[in-house]
């Protein structure tokens, strides 16, 4: 069977239910040669996972997920090969986690503003292993709770852009996202864009440093992806892809069900070590 990747994975780091050791027992269960760890905001989730799979041949590759915002549009870049043990990453995912936090309470008192006065701080805490809390988890609290019958249903009433539960995020550009990645040794990658539908965009990012646009995602039709595999070529992009699996947390996808050939992984790299030489 050919070698495969997926290089979109989280733990329960940040918002996933699984934990690096149940990822790589995942990723083995699959066949996958490679995988890359991609909480949102922290690193921690990594080191525990290279050590879970230095007994089998699985390589994990460092990475990230940082959101940033640009003309009101929530943007997703990805990170990998970073070092994760020094540089300025490591301070500014501090100052990401603390406004983590602090926008946290901020939303739980808008929807005690609201009549849902039932959900504390420390329960949303309980949800994940980091400071990384996020909408996902008061998403959780508000479904355990009776007070949704579905994930999607917390977001449209409760906590997407312009209901009452919501509060904004730490604002960081795309640009200065790639930028963070760069200068702690990664290569950074334009997540989901499918998602994002910021197709203009593109060639902006590529311009200020993006190696990489993640073509290949879950559930996606052929001619989307088709669509994203134009941009990738038409832009000088690395076309990588990966399954975004959450765990339990996200019903419609799973560690394997997207993946890529191991020859991305190496293009990355390459990618990664020709930048080196100006930013590290």
């Amino acid at each position: 069977m050919p070698s495969s990747a997926d290089l979109h994975i989280h733990t329960f780091f940040s918002d996933s239910t699984s934990s690096p050791q149940e990822v790589v027992g995942e990723a083995l269960v699959a066949g996958l040669s490679c995988i890359a760890i991609t909480d949102h905001d922290i690193v921690q989730g990594v080191a525990p996972a290279i050590e879970a799979a230095l007994p089998h041949a699985l390589e994990v590759v460092p990475g990230i997920e940082f959101s940033s915002e640009f003309e009101n549009c929530d943007i997703h870049i990805l990170g990998y090969f970073i070092d994760c043990q020094r540089g300025p990453l490591l301070e500014k995912i501090d100052l990401f986690l603390d406004a983590r936090m602090e926008r946290m309470k901020q939303m739980i008192m808008n929807l005690k503003g609201v009549g849902i006065d039932n959900i504390e701080f420390e329960e949303v805490c309980a949800l994940t292993q980091s400071r990384a809390v996020g909408r996902a988890h008061l998403a959780t609290l508000l479904l355990q709770k009776g007070w949704v019958p579905n994930m999607k249903s917390a977001f449209e009433k409760y906590l997407g852009h312009g209901c009452p539960g919501y509060a904004p995020k730490y604002k960081q550009t795309p640009f200065e996202a790639i930028e963070l990645i760069r200068s702690s040794g990664g290569v950074a990658v334009m997540a989901h864009p499918m998602l994002t539908q910021k197709d203009e965009l593109i060639p902006r990012f590529t311009a200020a440093g993006l190696k990489g646009l993640e073509v290949y995602y879950p559930n996606c039709m052929a001619t989307v992806t088709q669509f994203y595999e134009r941009i990738a070529q038409k832009n000088g992009l690395i076309a990588t892809g990966g399954s975004d699996a959450h765990g339990k947390a996200k019903s419609y996808t799973y560690v394997g069900k997207k993946t890529v050939p191991i020859e991305v992984v190496e293009h990355l790299r390459r990618a990664r070590a020709a930048d080196q030489g100006t930013w590290l």
